[in-house]
This record gives C-alpha cells, sequence and structure tokens, in this order.
C-alpha cells in the first residue's frame, strides 16, 4: 500500500516540478524596491567593532604585559613536556609494556604536525 503512495506522490510532484509559472517582471520590481544600503552599513560597522576591539585588545595586551605573561607560560610549558618526556623516556625500560620511546615520539610529531595541516586545508577550502 505504501509503495502505490510513494508512486502518486512521486508522479505529482513530477508534474509540479515541470510546470512553468511566469512572473510578468514580479521578480524584477520585488528587488528594485529592497533597500540596497542596509546590508552595506551593517558590514561596515561590524567591521569598524571588529577592528576597534581588535585595537583595544592589543593595546590591554602591552600594557598589561601580556608578552611577558605569554613568554613565561611558554616556558612553563616547555619546561613540563620535557621533564614528561624524559621521566617517561626513563621508566619506559623498567615498564613490561614494550614500547620503542622514539616511534612514539614519531607518532605524536606526525600527529601535532598532520592534524593542524588538515585542520588548516579544509577550512580554507571552505571559504
Amino acid at each position: 500500500m505504501t509503495d502505490k503512495d510513494d508512486l502518486l506522490i512521486r508522479d505529482f510532484f513530477k508534474e509540479a516540478a515541470q510546470q512553468q509559472i511566469e512572473d510578468n517582471g514580479f521578480t524584477e520590481r520585488v528587488m528594485g524596491q529592497l533597500p540596497a544600503t542596509g546590508v552595506n552599513t551593517e558590514r561596515r560597522l561590524t567591521r569598524l567593532w571588529t577592528l576597534f576591539c581588535v585595537v583595544v585588545g592589543l593595546a590591554l595586551f602591552i600594557l598589561l604585559g601580556g608578552w611577558e605573561s605569554l613568554k613565561a607560560t611558554m616556558m612553563v610549558w616547555m619546561t613540563t613536556a620535557l621533564t614528561s618526556f624524559e621521566v617517561f623516556l626513563t621508566t619506559v625500560p623498567t615498564t613490561e609494556v614494550h614500547l620503542n620511546p622514539w616511534m612514539i615520539l614519531l607518532v605524536v610529531g606526525f600527529v601535532l604536525v598532520y592534524l593542524p595541516y588538515q585542520t588548516a586545508r579544509k577550512l580554507s577550502a571552505i571559504q
């Protein structure tokens, strides 16, 4: 029963899709009456607001010593990462799991390089 209904519905919409409705210039008249300046004004205001926020953010970053804080944070991260890697390399031979630490380092390096590359490539394809 549903196959027959599906066929009837498909035939109905196939016929409806083939119909042409003359608009006698209606579309052009409607498009001509739409305001054209509203979109440009909003876009300009959005860009000015973005520029203002970026300038204020950079000014606060510089005035509040953001560079020193960022540099200190990066040093802490690097020290932590190197210490963790050193502990890993030291303790791997003592475990029962036979892992090659250089292979793990190679895989981690590949993931850290490959994933951002693929993400950037996909995002650039979208835009």
